[in-house]
Order: structure tokens, then C-alpha cells, then sequence
């Protein structure tokens, strides 16, 4: 459908030189924080007809910008200013609360699930836009995204300097993230490596669906049994190798695993299995981060299950199925 023509008077067009605080963002992320009130969809369009250019040539949305680039926007109409408006208290008390290691580079929170990372889709608030509200004027970025539904390690970056390193240590595979994910049935693959590429741009119903394809994107997960509970399920630790969108979820299906609770990829009556004992929600917790800096320094981070999670794994074990 498309957009509606805003009455509003179109920017001029723009020769920016990227400063040396900018060296390494991507086009697309630049080029939203120079027209503030495009909407993100005329700004992909632009980019896809050529309108934009660095150092006179075509580029990608993904394109890696380098200090001294210069890039050419084109005039564009922006949006009607927004009515001002401000996270809930309420959301904003759980995001400081959240919050469970700070310095001057990063924060790291403890996600709660059910809080998406950024606005968006339906959401007018994510945990980018309520610690933005905490914290006026200081230039959060989130360095990596959790799925809604997951709880746990998040780091924000508190300077854009730090946000290209830790772009730059997740690009190179140099941060290693570890998930708890409780799974369908016995798991009795012992430690499996899971090499399955996976296909991200599919939409089934107008909703994003993530599927394992031999034409998709390289997608690695390690999986480690932590816990048996009989024949019902089996705690996981997963490791990422890759970063792909949902990828713990398919790639635990794939393998005949569905995560508990997990309504777009799981299983229902195992669902419902677990719903009686408790589980409300994706049984899926980003428990553990770790890397080193350039610089040499070891950093690692780590959240426990959170209680509502351990709650569902003493009630297996209180009804008697972990013996089943």
C-alpha cells in the first residue's frame, strides 16, 4: 500500500562527510539518525533506486561507512512531528531494575521476557526507548537483540565508538553466547553441533518465519544436555556460533526439539504439558555472555534462570515426570 504524500516541504539535498566518530556504521543506521521523521521504509527506497550515494557510487543498506566517506541524500518529505511521548513508569521502574552491570563502555541487563528491545510493530516502547527515557541525552545503542519472548544478557552501548567494537567482536565471532532452553522429549544427541543454514525472509500470513534451507544463511548452534527430566524434557545450554533471527528455536525443531512454550515453532500438546505446570511463557534464557576487548580485558556476564523458569523445572520434578 502506498505511503501517503506528506504535506510537509522536502530536506534538500545533502553531501555528509562521515566524521571519524561515525567510521564503521552502516549506511542504513546513518542514514536514519540524519533524517529523523523519514519514515525507515522511503529511506530503504531511496537507497534501492540508487538516490543515495557514497563517494558518488551506489551502495547497500549494509554498507560499512569509513571515515572521509561522503554521502549523497537525496530531498525527501519527512513525517508529521509525533505527539511526545513517554514510556510507561511502570515499564521504565523494570528496566532500571534490570539492569545488572554498568561501566562507562556498556550496560548489561537482565531482559525481562515479554519486553521487546526496540518500538516497533505494534510497540511504542522497547528497552532501547525506555533507557533512553532513564538516561536523557546519553547515546544508548543496543549491540545485539534479543527475541521478545527471551529473557536475559542484553549490552547496550553507552558511546558509538564502543558500539562499532562490539559490531566489529560479533561480526568476527569473538562473542560467545550461551543460552538455557528447556526442549520437548530426551534429548539423546549428547553434545551436537548444528550446521543447518537457515532461510530468514520468508513471511507466512504477513508474519516473519524463519526455516531451515539448503539455500539459506549459515547458521551454527551447539547444543549441551544439561538436565534430563525423563522422558518430558530435557534442559539445554545452547551456544551460538551464529546470530541468525530465531535461530535456537528452528534449529531445535529442526532436530526434533521443539523449545517449550514456543507458539510459532513448538508443539502444542507439549505446550499445554508444560502450561500445567506452570510455564506462561517461552522457556528460553540468554544466560551467559563473554569476549575480550581489544584492548586485552576479559569481560563475562552471566543471569541465573529466572524464577518463574525454575519454578516449571520443580514442578516437573514435584509431579514425578522427570522419573518418567
Amino acid at each position: 500500500m502506498p505511503e501517503p504524500e506528506s504535506t510537509a516541504p522536502r530536506t534538500p539535498v545533502k553531501h555528509v562527510e562521515v566524521a571519524a566518530e561515525d567510521a564503521g556504521q552502516r549506511l542504513d543506521n546513518f542514514l536514519h539518525r540524519h533524517l529523523a521523521g523519514v519514515p525507515r521504509s522511503r529511506v530503504y527506497r531511496v537507497i534501492r533506486k540508487g538516490e543515495v550515494r557514497v563517494n558518488g557510487r551506489r551502495a547497500g543498506p549494509e554498507t560499512r561507512l569509513a571515515e572521509h566517506d561522503r554521502v549523497r541524500i537525496p530531498p525527501l518529505r519527512s513525517a508529521p512531528a509525533p505527539e511526545p511521548t513517554v514510556p510507561a513508569a511502570g515499564l521504565l521502574q523494570r528496566l532500571a531494575q534490570a539492569i545488572v552491570y554498568e561501566d562507562e563502555r556498556i550496560l548489561v541487563l537482565d531482559k525481562p521476557a515479554g519486553i521487546a528491545v526496540h518500538g516497533g510493530s505494534g510497540v511504542s516502547f522497547g528497552v532501547i526507548e525506555g533507557l533512553r527515557a532513564l538516561r536523557p541525552g546519553e547515546p544508548l545503542e543496543l549491540a545485539h537483540r534479543l527475541d521478545r519472548d527471551t529473557s536475559g544478557c542484553l549490552i547496550v552501548a553507552r558511546r558509538s565508538s564502543v558500539l562499532r567494537t562490539l559490531h566489529a567482536l560479533l561480526r568476527e565471532g569473538a562473542v560467545e553466547k550461551r543460552y538455557l532452553a528447556l526442549l520437548r522429549g530426551r534429548w539423546n544427541l549428547g553434545t551436537k553441533r548444528l550446521d543447518v543454514p537457515l532461510r530468514t525472509d520468508l513471511r507466512v500470513g504477513g508474519e516473519r518465519t524463519v526455516r531451515a534451507a539448503a539455500a539459506g544463511k549459515a547458521a551454527v548452534s551447539r547444543f549441551r544436555p544439561v538436565q534430563f527430566f525423563g522422558r518430558l524434557a530435557t534442559l539445554v545450554e545452547v551456544s551460538l556460533e551464529t546470530g541468525r533471527t530465531h535461530q535456537i528455536r528452528v534449529h531445535a525443531e529442526h532436530a526434533g526439539h521443539p523449545v517449550a512454550g514456543d507458539e510459532k515453532y513448538g508443539d502444542a500438546e507439549f505446550n499445554r504439558a508444560l502450561a500445567a505446570r506452570g510455564l506462561a511463557r517461552m522457556f528460553l534464557h540468554a544466560h551467559s555472555l563473554s569476549f575480550t576487548w581489544p584492548q586485552g580485558a576479559p569481560f563475562s556476564i552471566n543471569t541465573p534462570l529466572p524464577a518463574e523458569l525454575a519454578g516449571v523445572l520443580d514442578a516437573i520434578v514435584g509431579t514425578g515426570a522427570a522419573r518418567r
